[in-house]
């Protein structure tokens, strides 16, 4: 498998551009209701994986109701149309399929794997959901312990979890980003179905959602089933996304969380940098720059810092470039025992100062243009990875075309695209108003 995979890339990249097909050669069209229908076909296996995408997020919550829009997540597998409470997942069980949800800052997601034969039955249980919740009051109650006991488990019992909900606060101050996706638990105790429902009725319509259906399908077949299954669905007036910008921050932050339970230190350092949607050919060049300096044990930031230097355990960065606003790129190093976490903060920006003052060499981003691309390829052979990728670049403001010749974009970053790139926004000398949050999380007292 591997020995193909190399060699379709190499196919690739050998072609002509003009003669390349898209990466998945997709195929959209949309309903007079508003709901865009994305159709990649995949006939590799007889499944197919149905995703619906709503443009609403954690982003998009009204004031003191923090988490109400993953709250409504949960919901939507109490109760809707015919089915009774947590019906839904079973039918998809006993179709031999599986099925989930996520909310993000910027979207919420519905999917599920099934057979295709069964792709029809699971369009009618999703578009019933669509504009036909109803859960029990009793499991509106209990649904929200669920949660309180998610964020316990996945936030308050983990110190890095929480160190990140803190810099995302102090990253974004004035912005809807500053808070935690889950919501914060006293406002989370307080949430209720009117505020559940309030949300629910503004944002999930048709005019505000893509399907994306991925696998063995026939796009004129599917087409034809979106109009009848989600056509006679109404769209709705969507508020539009007036969110507050972020002020400029001259000032650099350092954000210290202590912990008794923690007993390995990590150090973090975060930038808030443009999206694909705010500036395209930036978020391409970070994107090669976060693959440079973190792509595993052989990237400069791990090679540097736990190899030659041993000040780390370990070292990487993070890259949140698909979001509607601003993302982020967050540098990060498990200090190595007795290594003071300040030694650490100054191996990683010196990493940044060697790439703004010297640049990266034309290699470096060759064989980074060539790893990325071949990610695209290895996408081709999962059955829910497309509608995956595809879904998440469409819902935070990328086109179908974007997607598509998104190896070809990629190609055309340079060595001096790179610098630039890293000089305009990881430059940890000049804020520029964009000051970057120190996160630091010691090692418990007294180990």
């Amino acid at each position: 498998m591997r020995s193909f995979r190399l060699f379709l890339l190499f196919i690739i990249l050998c072609a002509p551009l003009q003669a390349r097909a898209g990466v998945f050669d997709a195929q959209s069209f949309t309903l007079q209701n508003g709901l865009q229908v994305v159709v990649i076909p995949n006939h590799r296996a007889p499944v197919a994986t149905h995703m619906v995408w709503y443009r609403v997020g954690a982003a998009d919550e009204a004031p003191g109701q923090s988490g109400v829009a993953h709250f409504l997540e949960h919901l939507m597998f109490k109760g809707s149309g015919d089915l009774a409470p947590g019906e839904f997942s079973r039918r998809v069980r006993a179709m031999a399929g599986q099925d989930n949800a996520f909310t993000s800052r910027d979207y919420t997601a519905y999917f599920q794997s099934i057979p295709v034969e069964h792709l029809q039955t699971v369009m009618r249980m999703e578009a019933q959901r669509m504009r036909g919740l109803y859960p029990p009051l009793k499991e509106v109650e209990s649904e929200r312990q669920v949660i309180l006991e998610e964020r316990m488990q996945r936030t308050e019992n983990d110190p890095q979890a929480r160190l990140a909900e803190e810099m995302d606060a102090a990253l974004f101050v004035n912005h809807p980003y500053a808070k935690p996706v889950i919501g914060w638990r006293q406002e989370m105790e307080q949430l209720t179905w009117p505020q559940a429902k309030a949300f629910y009725d503004i944002w999930y319509a048709p005019n505000n959602a893509i399907l994306v259906i991925s696998g063995a399908v026939d796009a004129a077949q599917v087409q034809q089933w979106a109009q009848e299954i989600y056509g006679p669905l109404k769209p709705e007036i969507i508020p539009a996304r007036n969110w507050p910008r972020v002020p400029a921050l001259e000032a650099r932050k350092t954000v210290t969380l202590r912990d008794d339970s923690n007993r390995q230190p990590m150090v973090q350092i975060a930038f808030r940098v443009p999206g694909f949607r705010q500036d395209k050919k930036a978020a391409l060049a970070l994107e090669v720059l976060a693959d440079i300096l973190g792509n595993g044990p052989s990237a400069r930031l791990y090679r540097h810092l736990v190899s030659e230097q041993k000040v780390a355990v370990d070292a990487g960065i993070s890259f949140r470039k698909e979001s509607w606003d601003e993302g982020d790129v967050t540098l990060y190093a498990a200090p190595a025992n007795l290594t003071p976490p300040e030694q650490v903060i100054t191996a990683l920006e010196m990493e940044l100062r060697a790439i703004i003052e010297q640049g990266v060499s034309t290699d470096e981003v060759a064989q980074s243009i060539k790893r990325l691309q071949a990610q695209a390829v290895y996408a081709r052979d999962s059955l829910a990875g497309p509608a995956m990728i595809v879904g998440q670049a469409l819902i935070t403001g990328a086109s179908l075309e974007d997607v598509e010749t998104w190896p070809q974009a990629i190609a055309a970053v340079t060595a001096d695209d790179v610098q630039a790139a890293a000089n305009a926004y990881l430059n940890p000398d000049h804020m520029r108003g964009r000051a970057p949050v120190v996160g630091l999380l010691p090692e418990a007292e007294g180990e």
